[in-house]
């Protein structure tokens, strides 16, 4: 009879503490449900937020697309009255110019982006290492320059008199190539979703750092990985000043230096015609307003397009060091 009884006791305490849970799972779903209202008033700022982002890419491209006269009519409007091709014919007719120097802008992105990545998250790895014994002294020389830095004279002297780099690839490449924020981020991600076991382990196994960095920590560090590269390479193809500062010539131009160069002045290729016209008739011939307009659209679609591709792994970039619930 007692066994019995203790087996009927057990099967109640067990059925009490599923209750239990059940209502504790109840009660949590309630909190943290979101109200009919709650949801359509989200919706609708995410709705306002998106067209905020496209808007403005789609009156460019309608712009780039208005002819001259309906520009010089009734200026700039997201239906133009008459539609021409005009822009992106003559940015094809300057395709040696415009393909040149896309070139040089997905080269400058593709490299930094690589190299920008490795010294970011080496230096990251380091300094999240409790043993590293100079953890401290480094730290404090990353998070100065994100407080202050010595200016763009002093930088501009070293790259141009002690590194040689200007008029070189490099003066688009290594400027840019390591921030203090994104060492910070590498840094924190590091120390706070790598357990240190994984590292004592491989340690145990006789494995070096350079070793446990390459094969244990960066392939297990995808988002960290996807948040720098997205922030170096929008950085990259988006940079026009280290071109104005140390480019003169016009072969190392980038895509973005060019556009730049065409807002302040639209002669910027009219002073270089290939198309075997004179240089007034190539002024007369060309659509200045939708030529902007058209290079912004070209410069526009290749990072609009590599985006998606780093979406999943940049949100979960974003929550590094966030607290778990």
């Amino acid at each position: 009879m007692s066994v019995r009884s203790e087996m009927k006791k057990s099967a109640a305490a067990r059925a009490q503490e599923k209750k239990i849970e059940k209502a504790e799972s109840i009660s949590a779903n309630r909190l943290n449900r979101i109200g009919p209202m709650a949801n359509t008033v989200f919706n609708l700022i995410f709705v306002i937020l998106a067209l905020v982002c496209i808007v403005p890419v789609f009156f460019v491209f309608m712009i780039s697309v208005s002819s001259r006269e309906s520009l010089a009519e009734f200026g700039y409007r997201f239906i133009p009255a008459a539609f021409s091709a005009d822009a992106y014919v003559f940015l094809w007719n300057e395709k040696s110019t415009i393909l040149h120097a896309l070139l040089i802008s997905v080269e400058v992105t593709v490299a930094g982006t690589v190299i920008g990545v490795l010294l970011t998250t080496a230096m990251g790895y380091v300094l999240s290492r409790p043993q590293f014994k100079l953890k401290g002294f480094y730290t404090w020389l990353v998070f100065i320059p994100m407080i202050f830095n010595g200016g763009m004279f002093a930088s501009y002297v070293v790259n141009v008199n002690i590194l040689h780099l200007k008029d070189t690839i490099w003066a688009l490449i290594l400027p840019l190539a390591v921030s203090s924020f994104n060492v910070i981020i590498c840094k924190t991600f590091f120390r706070t979703t790598i357990p240190d076991s994984i590292v004592e382990s491989a340690k145990i196994d006789g494995a070096s750092q350079f070793n446990i960095y390459t094969r244990i920590i960066l392939p297990i560090s995808k988002p960290v990985l996807a948040t720098i590269a997205l922030f170096l390479t929008f950085a990259y193809w988006n940079d026009w000043f280290q071109s104005s500062l140390y480019i003169s010539d016009s072969k190392l131009i980038s895509l973005q230096a060019l556009l730049n160069n065409m807002m302040k002045n639209i002669e910027y290729i009219a002073n270089n015609p290939s198309a075997g016209l004179s240089l007034s008739q190539y002024k007369n011939m060309m659509p200045t307003e939708s030529v902007r307009m058209a290079i912004a659209i070209i410069i526009v679609i290749p990072i609009a397009c590599a985006y998606p591709f780093f979406q999943r792994y940049f949100i979960s970039g974003l929550t590094i060091g966030a607290v778990k619930g």
